[in-house]
């Protein structure tokens, strides 16, 4: 795998008190198997979707018991410089760059609108085996509260260009890295919950949209919104039993006209 421009997401893991339950939910739902786990690295154990790994699931610290929340991490090439840049743009960071044996160098940060995110300084490690097949991560969006706080900091961290969708109905913009787009920012409304904050939405791919959010909510799990179809895909936003928020999306299945895009300056 070649070294991915810095700020793709390259990497997902949860924190969970219950790893065994969540392992046994995200088994059901996404099909994952999972490796061993060790000691050494606090129980850190990686999923797989047909044989490929596709995100981690671990147990918390002693001390760092709460609730559960998926954490994208974007690739960096230096973790300590990007921690620099991250404070300059005011954002806050949550865990110094730490090394993590041969496999990389890892940080969780804050960004001004709320929202946690990693970054992930690739060793041996480097990152998603697979994505877009069937139980990978597939897209991400940051649900912010503050967009403007949001869309300032992530174009100036991680130098993406930013377009703004056209449709009247959702606040939503995209990111970019040369002519990828790498990340979606969409804010909050009063749809959401007041206690639920600035969140990560991590996107992993489904066969069928339909009968995933049925084995989900069959197992614990809950719908809060969707099965939708859209021209990008048909997508649910769940929660896991343990509270981490969710998407399930079939890309496969689309409908009605992609909307268009308006160029951002970044300031």
């Amino acid at each position: 795998m070649a070294v991915q421009p810095e700020g793709t997401p390259c990497w997902a893991d949860v924190m969970f008190n219950d790893v065994e339950g969540a392992k046994s939910f995200y088994g059901d739902v996404l099909g994952w198997t999972f490796g061993g786990s060790s000691s050494e690295f606090g129980n850190y154990t990686q999923a797989y979707a047909d044989g490929k790994a596709v995100a981690a699931v671990v147990p918390p610290m002693p001390g760092q018991e709460g609730p559960s929340q998926w954490c994208l991490y974007l690739a960096v090439r230096d973790a300590a410089a990007t921690a620099v840049r991250i404070r300059d743009n005011g954002g806050e960071m949550l865990m110094e760059p730490m090394r993590v044996g041969d496999f990389g160098t890892m940080c969780l940060a804050r960004e001004p609108g709320g929202t946690v995110f990693g970054l992930w300084q690739a060793g041996t490690h480097e990152g998603f085996e697979a994505t877009g097949v069937s139980g990978a991560y597939c897209w991400a969006e940051v649900c912010t509260r503050d967009p403007e706080k949001t869309d300032a900091f992530f174009p100036a961290v991680f130098s993406y260009r930013s377009r703004q969708l056209e449709d009247d109905s959702v606040d939503f913009r995209l990111y970019e890295l040369g002519q990828e787009t790498v990340l979606g920012r969409m804010a909050m409304t009063e749809d959401f919950p007041p206690e639920v904050p600035s969140y990560m939405n991590v996107y992993f791919a489904v066969e069928n949209c339909d009968e995933a959010v049925t084995r989900a909510t069959e197992r614990g799990g809950t719908l809060h919104f969707g099965p939708i179809t859209t021209p990008f895909g048909r997508f649910a936003a769940l929660s896991d039993p343990q509270g981490a928020n969710f998407s399930v999306i079939d890309v496969t299945t689309m409908e009605g006209e992609t909307p268009g895009t308006t160029d951002v300056p970044n300031d």
